[in-house]
């Protein structure tokens, strides 16, 4: 009995100064996790200019197809392909062989219209006949005097001539073909003075203005041509929504072909406080965009509104200021109000 009663106490002496060496551990279960390091990288303004490279075509200062005003059978044709003209130069002679015979006998009809017509003031002058009877007679001879003016109208329209000075196309029709209105003679170009079109999406239109100067190149070509903005469309194109600018060609044109597709590159005003942060420190939502900030080793998640990016940078429109700073790493694994430590600016 002695025996086991110093077993037991033996037994209660070890468990006793086994709990009083063990550590007492936080309330909580378990020891507090230090907070994560992150990259962070510290909002600068800085001076930006953008630029914008969009399609575009070369085009004529003036370009229209030829049309006969009237029909019949080409009887000249004098279209000198490829050629430079004036203005007013006879392209093609339509037949106004019939034209010509009304006109000669109007002519006779006019003829003796006056005959009558002087015979007539004669007796009105001696009372021979009534002033309504003279009258009759100057009414015919004016009424012969106006078909005249028509039918030599009409022949003037089978005369094709250039309406300004250019470069000739080739000719759609031959010597002796029967035209019609519809038919094409040939085209002109007025290429002395040559003109750009291109289209910008609408974001940029507000920063388009006339004397604008833009550059552009074109296939088959290594020279840059730089053209200036002289007109904007009214309205912007529903379809694509883009504004259509229309600009003049400055200096030399030498290689430029009416029609070829140009390469336009346009470049704005620059900025002096554009700020720019990596692509990775963009976080998407469902309502926009946010990026995570570090204040006072908290994170905190800030809307922000973004402009125009390239392969490493965003622009930051709105939702940062200088000084701040940014989250560029371990972004997915970091929640509202988090504690973080910065390990590492990586734009210092």
């Amino acid at each position: 009995m002695r025996k086991n009663l110093i077993v037991y106490l033996a037994a209660v002496i070890m468990v006793l100064f086994s709990c009083g060496t063990k550590t007492k551990e936080p309330a909580g279960g378990g020891k507090k996790r230090p907070a994560p390091k992150v990259d962070g990288f510290v909002i600068k303004t800085e001076a930006f200019s953008e630029t914008i490279e969009v399609p575009g075509s070369v085009v004529a200062n003036e370009v229209t197809e030829i049309h006969p005003e009237v029909s019949g059978r080409i009887v000249s044709l004098n279209v000198r392909e490829g050629q430079y003209v004036g203005s007013g130069a006879v392209l093609a002679k339509i037949y106004d062989g019939d034209l010509q015979a009304q006109l000669r006998k109007l002519q006779s009809q006019l003829n003796t219209a006056r005959l009558n017509e002087n015979r007539a003031a004669q007796l009105l002058k001696i009372q021979g006949i009534s002033k309504e009877e003279y009258d009759g007679t100057l009414l015919n001879v004016r009424n012969i005097e106006a078909d005249m003016a028509i039918i030599r109208t009409d022949i003037s329209r089978t005369v094709v001539r250039t309406p300004f000075s250019g470069k000739m196309g080739l000719k759609g029709i031959s010597p002796g073909a029967y035209v019609t209105p519809a038919s094409v003679i040939a085209t002109i170009n007025q290429t002395s003075t040559l003109k750009l079109d291109f289209s910008v999406p609408e974001k940029y239109t507000s920063r388009i203005y006339n004397g604008q100067i833009v550059t552009f190149t074109t296939d088959g070509n290594d020279r840059e041509y730089a053209a200036r903005v002289a007109a904007t469309e009214s309205n912007i194109n529903e379809t694509n929504r883009s504004l259509t600018i229309r600009g003049i060609v400055n200096g030399g044109t030498a290689g430029l072909v009416p029609g070829s597709f140009a390469k336009v590159k346009v470049q704005f005003s620059p900025k002096s406080n554009a700020i720019f942060v990596p692509t990775n420190a963009i976080v998407p939502t469902a309502k926009g965009k946010q990026v995570i900030l570090a204040v006072d080793s908290i994170a905190v998640f800030n809307n922000v509104e973004t402009g125009i990016r390239d392969s490493s940078r965003i622009e930051i429109l709105s939702g940062l200021k200088s000084g701040d700073t940014v989250l560029v790493s371990g972004i997915m694994a970091t929640k509202p109000n988090d504690k973080i430590a910065i390990g590492r600016i990586v734009n210092q």
